[in-house]
C-alpha cells in the first residue's frame, strides 16, 4: 500500500487514501455514520478530527490496517486496525474458518454430501426468513465450511463432484452473511473459492451462481464493468444447457440477467438495464409462478422487485414508486429481500423529497428485517439522511431509527 506523503495533514491523508480507492465522499462518510459535509471540513482542515473512535471507523472503512497512516505518526509501534466495514460479533469464527485451514489431509470420516447439500439449503433458508440473519446464519457458518472443506479433500468420483457444488454453496452463503463486515481479504478469498469449487466440480449451475457471487463482490468494490463482464460469462456458460434443465438452472440463469440489469443501471446505462431486466423478465414468464430460486430468490416476485430498484438506481423516482404500488411484498418467502424492497422505497420518496413517506418506509423495512437494514449501506444512508435531514416533528423517530440501525447520533 502506498503511503500518502508524510508532510499532509490528517484530513489531507483521508482524502488522498479514499479518492486511491475511488470512494465518494458520501459513501465514505456514510460509512462512518457522518454526512458528507463533515468528511469535507475534514478533509479541508476546518475541522479538527479528535474522536478516536471515529478515526478507528475511517481506517476500517479505507481498509487501513495502521492507524499511523491516516495520523501521519510514523514513530513507534504500530496502531492496528480491526478491519471490516463495519463489526459484527461473527466475524472472528468465520475469518478462523476461511483463513486459517489446515494443509493436513482430514482424517476421513463419515461425510455425506446429501447432508451437507442440506445443511447448505437448509442454512440459506434461514438467511431468508430470519430477523437476525447476519447472527443466526454466521453462527453455523465456521462448521459448515470446515466440514465442506473435509468433504472436498477426502471424497472422491462423484461424491467428491457432489461435496464441491455444496462447498460452493458454502462459499456463497458466506459471501453473502459477511457483506460490508468482512475485510476486503476474506470477501476475495470467499468469492474465489465459491468459484473454484464449482469449476472443479464441472457443473454449469454451479459455476453461474458462483459468477453471480462474484459479480457483487466485483460490483460493491467498484468494479462494475468487471462484474458484468463476469455474469455475462456465467449466462454464456449456463445458456446451452438450459433446455430440459431444472428449474434452478434457469432460476440462476435469470438472476445473473437481474444482477446486471442492477449494475448497468448504477452506472446510468438505461438502454441496457432495461434489455437485461426484460430478459430476466422472459425467464420468470418460462418458469411457474410460485418458482422462488432457493438462493437468489430469483422468480415473478423478484424480477419485479428488481423493477423498482433499477428505476430507483436510475433516479425515475416517480416510475419507481409507481411499480412499486403495484407489488404486494409478501408474496416474496425472503425477508431479506421485502426488507431491501423497502429500502428501494425509501429512496424513492428522499429522491423526490419526501422525508416524511422516507421514515414511515424505512421504519417498515428495520421491522421486516433488523439485520438487513444495519448492515446494507444505501439502507444505512436512507437512514444517515433522514436523521439529518427530517422535518422537527419527525426529528425523533428518525433519531430512534438511526440509533437502531448503529448510525452514531451523538
Amino acid at each position: 500500500m502506498n503511503h500518502p506523503a508524510s508532510d499532509l495533514s490528517t484530513g489531507e491523508r483521508i482524502r488522498v487514501l479514499r479518492e486511491s480507492r475511488g470512494m465518494t465522499r458520501p459513501v465514505l462518510a456514510e460509512l462512518c455514520g457522518r454526512g458528507p459535509d463533515w468528511l469535507k471540513k475534514i478533509e479541508t482542515g476546518e475541522r479538527e478530527l479528535r474522536s478516536h473512535t471515529l478515526l478507528l471507523k475511517l481506517a476500517a472503512a479505507l481498509q487501513v490496517s495502521d492507524l499511523s497512516v491516516i495520523t501521519g505518526t510514523d514513530t513507534g509501534p504500530a496502531q492496528p486496525v480491526p478491519l471490516g466495514r463495519l463489526s459484527h460479533p461473527v466475524m472472528p469464527d468465520i475469518w478462523a474458518a476461511v483463513m486459517t485451514r489446515s494443509l493436513a489431509t482430514p482424517s476421513p470420516g463419515p461425510v455425506s454430501p446429501a447432508v451437507l447439500q442440506g445443511r447448505s439449503d437448509q442454512t440459506w433458508r434461514l438467511w431468508h426468513t430470519s430477523a437476525r440473519n447476519r447472527t443466526e446464519v454466521g453462527a453455523l457458518l465456521p462448521a459448515l465450511i470446515r466440514d465442506g472443506e473435509a468433504a472436498a479433500r477426502t471424497l472422491d468420483g462423484d461424491e467428491r463432484r457432489a461435496a464441491l457444488v455444496a462447498l460452493s454453496d458454502i462459499y456463497r452463503l458466506t459471501g453473502q452473511a459477511t457483506a460490508y463486515i468482512a475485510p476486503a481479504e476474506l470477501a476475495w478469498v470467499v468469492a474465489d473459492r465459491a468459484l473454484s469449487a464449482a469449476q472443479d466440480a464441472d457443473q454449469p449451475a454451479a459455476v453461474a451462481a458462483s459468477a453471480w457471487n462474484m459479480g457483487n463482490i466485483l460490483r460493491e468494490t467498484s468494479y462494475p464493468e468487471e462484474a458484468l463482464r463476469v455474469v455475462d460469462e456465467a449466462a454464456d456458460l449456463i445458456r446451452p444447457h438450459l433446455d430440459g434443465a431444472p428449474d434452478d438452472w434457469r432460476g440462476i440463469y435469470g438472476a445473473l440477467q437481474l444482477h446486471a440489469a442492477v449494475t448497468a443501471a448504477r452506472e446510468g446505462r438505461e438502454g441496457d438495464a432495461w434489455r437485461y431486466w426484460e430478459k430476466g423478465d422472459q425467464v420468470a414468464k418460462s418458469l411457474p409462478t410460485s418458482y422462488v430460486h432457493p438462493s437468489t430468490v430469483f422468480g415473478r416476485a423478484n424480477v419485479d422487485f428488481h423493477a423498482v430498484s433499477v428505476d430507483v438506481d436510475l433516479r425515475k423516482a416517480g416510475r419507481a414508486l409507481g411499480a412499486a404500488d403495484d407489488i404486494d411484498p409478501d408474496v416474496m418467502p425472503s425477508r431479506e429481500r421485502r426488507a431491501r424492497l423497502w429500502v428501494e422505497v425509501a429512496r424513492g420518496h428522499l429522491q423526490r423529497g419526501d422525508r416524511t413517506a422516507a421514515l414511515h418506509v424505512m421504519k417498515i423495512a428495520h421491522e421486516i428485517g433488523a439485520e438487513t437494514v444495519a448492515f446494507t449501506p444505501s439502507a444505512r444512508t436512507v437512514a444517515s439522511d433522514l436523521w439529518r435531514t427530517a422535518p422537527r416533528a419527525l426529528r425523533g423517530e428518525a433519531s430512534r431509527l438511526a440509533s437502531a440501525v448503529g448510525i452514531a447520533t451523538g
